[in-house]
């Protein structure tokens, strides 16, 4: 019998069993692996459903576009202010190993990537919104530091990048994720820096790296992250991938530390500092 992962927690349950021994299994994998909202330390979810709202709006798009200040930073859509339960979340998830959380950040991601292609019209759509665009957009993450990453054991915003282009490929669009870029040793954590300090920080810290570097050339490319801030991370990376030949169309991130909004002035948020 194949395991498969309980929906707020990482005990395993198996398909298929009595709906009693499920429930017994369950009470027994939260003893044994407590959980707690990674938003608001509720007992028992890994993210609750308040604290996941932000990520998981219906009936529309809830993705905005971000306010970048960085000079050269690609146009940006978020999905959720980096604010409240969603920053603690994703602080959670990237710096203490909370990949449970992969089930909300994944669809989050999707959404900001859906709505800047959409907005950029660099995917054309025919009645069945499929795309009509034969060569696939390249989902490019932009790359941790090599600490950063032997500290986590994997890295996040690239399995990120993956999730999000294997749920858009579900839904008919042509993307790809490719890791196209690699972190300098000189790369610090943008943690509490300032403007200033990140455009200093990411400036000449990225380059074309690998199998996928090679890949950009000619290709229309959308840059993804987890979070963005002045955008200067971005605009370095645009640099690097329109230097390789790349058609860089924008970016897309879970969250923004500001949005300017997408028409409607209940989107324009700004995050605590």
């Amino acid at each position: 019998m194949r395991p498969t992962s309980r929906p707020d927690g990482p005990g395993p349950t198996p398909t298929g069993a009595p709906a009693s021994a499920r429930a017994g299994l369950a009470a027994l994998a939260a003893a044994l692996w407590p959980v707690s909202c990674a938003g608001c330390s509720a007992p028992d979810s890994a993210l609750c459903r308040p604290c996941a709202r932000p990520l998981r709006e219906r009936g529309g798009s809830s993705a905005a576009l971000a306010g970048t200040t960085a000079p050269g930073a690609p146009a940006v859509w978020a999905t959720a202010a980096y604010e409240g339960p969603v920053r603690a979340g994703l602080v959670a998830w990237k710096d203490r190993g909370r990949a449970d959380l992969d089930r909300w950040l994944v669809p989050a991601l999707a959404e900001a990537v859906q709505a800047a292609l959409a907005q950029g019209e660099s995917l054309s759509s025919d009645r069945q919104g499929r795309s009509s665009r034969r060569t696939p957009v390249l989902l490019v993450p932009v790359p941790s530091r090599r600490a950063a990453v032997r500290e986590r054991g994997r890295d996040a915003v690239g399995d990120l990048a993956r999730g999000a282009a294997g749920l858009l490929r579900h839904r008919g669009l042509a993307v790809l994720a490719v890791g196209a870029l690699g972190a300098g040793r000189g790369l610090r954590d943008q943690v509490g820096l300032d403007a200033a300090s990140r455009a200093h920080n990411a400036a000449r810290s990225l380059h074309a790296a690998g199998r996928g570097g090679g890949r950009v050339g000619g290709a229309p490319v959308l840059l993804v992250d987890d979070v963005v801030t002045t955008g200067a991370t971005l605009a370095e990376a645009a640099r690097v991938l329109r230097g390789a030949g790349a058609e860089v169309l924008g970016g897309a991130a879970v969250a923004a530390a500001q949005r300017r909004g997408s028409g409607s002035e209940d989107d324009a948020l700004v995050a605590a500092p």
